[in-house]
């Protein structure tokens, strides 16, 4: 009597999938995968392990839509697509996140995934740097998984035309070989989602914009927002932190839930070395103060900058590129860093004529504004 070829069988079950592409196994446990982009292979590791590294990180990083603050609007937008997704058994839309840096972006892509029991895949527009590199991530791709490219509008212009074809009907088109002996291929890529994140949404190309099902813009976040995630933050850090404590710390966070878990973990440190362990009020402000930060949130090299408006420019108008040159500062840093939160703060205003330091700057400063003219 012969035995079942059990290699056989599984073959059989592997095509059997292969060839039903759109049945998405909807309820598996979320993963993480950091692609390399090269050998187009992923280290798996599960959403509850972090590496040595970042494993702070990790523990903070909110894990259900109820852990994470502010941004209520998109979170219900969000739900809606998702549960709409789920019942039809399918992918969800693209989807494209912008806004500054920290406000919870790639948190945003992971609650997704662990909603739908996808897998996600991280990497970056940077390191995306040949067609064959994109090549190698697409075609990794399981049904079901989630793609999410970190710094979208740093993506190479001839990779966005190879994505075009990917994002609206699953299509891979590769050329293969030079000259007359070039032909070209096409792979046929199972459901998936791309989910972007970035900071420059106008350095995105419209072609690849209109190609995502959903936008959302993530906002500063409000002052209670911050308290409640300072609140959080210092329960799993265990620090023991009192109300005054946190407000202090909130005003100085920047509207930002990355600065202001930055800042405790700051806190915390000078609390254990130059305290006994508990975070008072008093023993906040010491530590920001330590670390040059004032009560708005305000560093050494935001203050500079405001100084240097007012004093070598009499507060403007003054160019980007004179304000670059004055403070040997890099013109990208200046418009991406200082100037969003300068600019929420109502201490600086951007003009046709050039950047302008406010009456509410002078004041923050503690210099004399500068006098009318009649």
């Amino acid at each position: 009597m012969t035995k079942p070829n059990n290699n056989q069988n599984t073959s059989k079950k592997a095509s059997l999938e292969k060839n039903n592409p759109n049945k998405l196994n909807i309820g598996k446990s979320e993963t993480t995968n950091s692609i390399d982009p090269v050998r187009g292979r992923s280290s798996k590791t599960t959403a509850a392990q972090g590496g040595t590294s970042n494993g702070i990180d990790q523990i903070l990083r909110p894990t259900t839509w109820d852990d994470y603050v502010g941004q209520d609007v998109v979170k219900k937008n969000l739900k809606v697509i998702i549960e709409a997704a789920k019942r039809r058994s399918e992918c969800i839309d693209h989807l494209l996140f912008y806004g500054q840096a920290g406000l919870g972006k790639t948190t945003l892509a992971h609650l997704v995934c662990k909603e739908m029991g996808s897998t996600i895949k991280i990497t970056s527009g940077p390191t995306l740097e040949k067609i064959g590199d994109i090549a190698a991530v697409l075609s990794n791709l399981e049904a079901g998984d989630v793609l999410f490219i970190d710094e979208i509008h740093r993506l190479n212009r001839l990779i966005e035309e190879v994505f075009y074809p990917a994002l609206e009907s699953r299509k891979l088109h590769l050329m293969v070989g030079k000259g007359p002996g070039a032909r070209s291929i096409t792979l046929d890529l199972p459901p998936f989602t791309l989910i972007g994140a970035t900071t420059r949404m106008s350095l995105l190309s419209g072609p690849l914009r209109s190609r995502f099902g959903a936008t959302f813009k993530l906002d500063y976040y409000s002052q209670d927002d911050i308290v409640q995630v300072i609140k959080r933050s210092s329960k799993l850090l265990d620090v023991t932190i009192d109300d005054n404590a946190i407000q202090v710390l909130a005003r100085a966070s920047r509207a930002t839930p990355r600065v202001a878990n930055r800042l405790l973990k700051r806190v915390r440190d000078y609390a254990e070395v130059k305290g006994e362990g508990l975070v008072s009020e008093a023993i906040c402000k010491k530590a920001l103060s330590f670390l040059g930060i004032d009560e708005k949130g305000l560093e050494d090299a935001d203050r500079r900058f405001l100084e240097a408006v007012i004093n070598k420019f009499n507060g403007g108008p003054v160019g980007i590129n004179a304000l670059a040159a004055a403070i040997n500062e890099d013109r990208g840093t200046i418009e991406d860093v200082y100037e969003p939160y300068l600019m929420s703060l109502g201490f600086l205003e951007r003009t046709s004529s050039g950047r302008i330091a406010t009456e509410a700057a002078y004041k923050h400063l503690g210099l004399k504004a500068r006098g009318t003219l009649i």
